[in-house]
């Protein structure tokens, strides 16, 4: 009986187990073969995007012609592609969104630095923040460097090392008594009855609003009260143990019989009754901080508390880092002016040394009179 020859080894599509878009099988110019997904289950897209494959192919070979890539065509694979490591997150697709309106269509061998400045210009001329076009470029940066490497797209990087300054960091933070307010006013939000617990976690772990809104209960450790972290799920992309003091684990527990009574099997920490997972709490968060008459307090901000209270506490800085997952300790460092009393205790020991020497000086000087 002859042997079944795999289909993959053909020019063609074919479907995997393991994923549910259609993979694109073809030899490229130097007659390597060529194995890839086409990012899109619908049958006739995949047949075109092979077509365009196999016809760049073609052109490398008989005219040596450098296949054209788009931003369009960049971004769509980057973002939601297999292999990508990097998952797209709100904050992606927000700068997606911005990037598509002035590049879509552009030819990414084309793309100079001149067109990146004028992005700038355009961005900063809507009162986009340094910060905000930082986060923007880069992505792009980022996608372009992943397409060179891992997809060997001879294109340039135009959007490389063109971040702007950045003005000093935001700290914004409340008190004490100023969260228990909030934390009272968010138990009263009938529609997010999962807002208080959110925002106690947040206080007492430093998390940041994703890690906590997509942690799911596998990664939960009540007996050792840990939270683990993959580095997929972190903004540093490492993994790191989050440490639940009393508070944090009482949410915990508390989350943890909101779904025994609502939705046993979800494998959410923070879900609906229906055990689907909350996407976001924007509107229910600033019902609650104007009901406790907190302004100008952003989510985020929940980070920067937690981080100020440990820098009160006399907690050193290299710890405080390891807690928030910040990548360097220069990071951690913009909390440092919230301890004046460590600086203080610095001079007054330069203070004591001084007087020491004086003191020292003075009785060699009387010594040698005598």
């Amino acid at each position: 009986m002859p042997k079944k020859r795999k289909t993959r080894d053909l020019d063609g599509l074919y479907r995997r187990p393991d994923a549910p878009n259609w993979w694109a099988s073809y030899t490229d110019a130097s007659g390597q073969r060529v194995r890839r997904s086409t990012g899109t289950a619908n049958r006739q897209e995949a047949e075109a995007l092979l077509g365009k494959w196999k016809l760049e192919v073609h052109r490398t070979r008989e005219w040596g012609e450098q296949p054209r890539h788009t931003f369009d065509e960049l971004m769509l694979a980057y973002l939601k592609g297999p292999g990508q490591l990097k998952r797209a997150t709100e904050r992606d697709r927000y700068s997606a969104k911005r990037l598509f309106a002035a590049f879509s269509g552009c030819d990414l061998g084309t793309l100079a630095p001149l067109d990146i400045r004028a992005y700038i210009d355009r961005r900063t001329a809507k009162g986009a923040a340094p910060g905000t076009i930082n986060r923007e470029l880069g992505l792009l940066s980022a996608a372009i460097n992943y397409a060179r490497k891992e997809w060997d797209w001879d294109i340039p990087n135009a959007a490389q090392g063109r971040r702007l300054r950045e003005p000093e960091g935001r700290v914004r933070w409340i008190t004490q008594a100023e969260a228990e307010t909030l934390i009272v006013a968010a138990a009263q939000e009938p529609q997010a009855p999962y807002l208080a617990d959110f925002i106690r976690l947040a206080l007492n772990t430093g998390c940041r609003r994703n890690e906590l809104l997509e942690l799911e209960w596998r990664r939960v450790d009540l007996v050792a009260r840990l939270i683990h972290l993959e580095a997929i799920d972190t903004k540093a992309g490492r993994r790191r143990s989050v440490p639940l003091n009393r508070d944090a684990r009482d949410a915990m527990l508390s989350r943890s019989r909101f779904r025994a009574q609502y939705c046993p099997v979800s494998p959410w920490v923070f879900c609906d009754k229906d055990g689907s997972r909350v996407q976001s709490i924007k509107r229910s968060w600033a019902t609650a901080c104007r009901r406790a008459g907190i302004a100008d307090f952003h989510i985020h901000d929940l980070r920067h508390t937690c981080a100020a209270w440990l820098v009160t506490a006399g907690v050193a800085l290299t710890e405080i880092r390891d807690l928030l997952g910040h990548s360097t300790v220069r990071m951690t460092e913009r909390y440092a002016h919230l301890a004046p009393e460590n600086v203080r205790a610095a001079v007054a020991a330069i203070e004591g040394a001084a007087s020491r020497s004086r003191h020292v000086e003075f009785r060699t000087v009387a010594g040698n009179e005598g």
